[in-house]
């Protein structure tokens, strides 16, 4: 680990409560994102959400369900996926950003959840607030852009790229690694003049990982918390290690109970759990809250 991340200590207890770029407040235990698909092939819906009326519509019911935020995304990063043109996932979701973000309460955040800075760029003038790179600014042009914005942005941990990354994920120990490598990008965001304070982090459950690592960094996300001092943002919803890990077969949409167990345990370590079935999401997080003693989600009305 370098030097750095001791300087993202907040004391000798992790930090909960963050204010982002734009107001965007933040805190533990988690909220939910809700994620809205703007594609034609997303693993998760099928390309339910894909035509922007549709997108729109189903970002407003997230809303209505209980989403603290929302993220927009246009390109397909599941295993296998391939990269589509940038104008091509522009037309995907400026549209759909701009009606969220003309249509949702002011307590609602926009993220964009796209690789690409000139996609972020139009989500940005459209009304996103938040860039959420799964790449954790690969693109050149990214990082300076969400310094020049001054917006927040999600940097993520991938080990390879969308198409190759599950074919044979390797690591010596995966948390080390992790946090080594997102650290490494942390340094290239501050350098680039991203504030820290605009900072999330997110450990890529699933983006480069087998079962096990998944389970080791979900185990270390205390660590992630404390040695970072930075907001989690954790994304296990309907990934495929659940029902291998839980020795059962589920299809994708079938997987939302299994998802909802992990996000009840995970919602005192992070401050987002990104999450397609909002409502449940909400009532495990209610459930984990009643039973240990934590404040609520800070979402809207289930």
């Amino acid at each position: 680990m370098s030097a750095r991340i001791g300087q993202h200590q907040h004391g000798t207890e992790a930090a909960r409560s963050w204010r982002l770029p734009g107001g965007i407040a933040v805190e533990m235990p988690a909220a939910v994102m809700g994620v809205v698909n703007a594609t034609p092939d997303s693993f998760s819906d099928g390309g339910r959400h894909g035509d922007a009326q549709a997108a729109i519509a189903h970002g407003l019911r997230l809303v209505d369900q209980g989403a603290a935020w929302i993220d927009v995304g246009g390109e397909s990063t599941r295993p296998g996926s391939r990269p589509v043109a940038p104008d091509l996932e522009i037309a995907r979701v400026a549209p759909v950003v701009a009606a969220l973000a003309a249509r949702c309460p002011a307590r609602v955040a926009i993220s964009v959840d796209t690789m690409k800075a000139a996609v972020a760029r139009a989500a940005l003038d459209a009304g996103a607030r938040v860039v959420n790179d799964v790449s954790a600014g690969a693109d050149p042009a990214m990082l300076p852009l969400v310094a020049e914005r001054g917006c927040a942005v999600v940097l993520m941990h991938m080990q390879g790229a969308p198409a190759t990354m599950q074919r044979a994920p390797r690591y010596v120990d995966v948390v080390d690694e992790v946090l080594a490598a997102l650290d490494q990008r942390i340094e290239s965001a501050l350098a680039a003049g991203v504030d820290e304070g605009a900072l999330l982090i997110d450990p890529g459950i699933g983006f480069g990982k087998t079962p096990a690592h998944n389970l080791a960094l979900l185990r270390a996300l205390p660590r992630f918390s404390r040695e970072f001092g930075r907001p989690l943002v954790v994304g296990v919803s309907r990934k495929s290690f659940l029902p291998v890990v839980a020795g059962v077969d589920l299809a994708a949409g079938e997987r939302d109970g299994l998802s909802h167990i992990v996000h009840a345990l995970i919602a005192r370590e992070c401050a987002l759990v990104r999450a397609h079935d909002v409502a449940g999401a909400r009532a495990a997080l209610a459930l984990a809250s009643a039973l240990t003693g934590t404040p609520a989600d800070r979402g809207g009305d289930v």
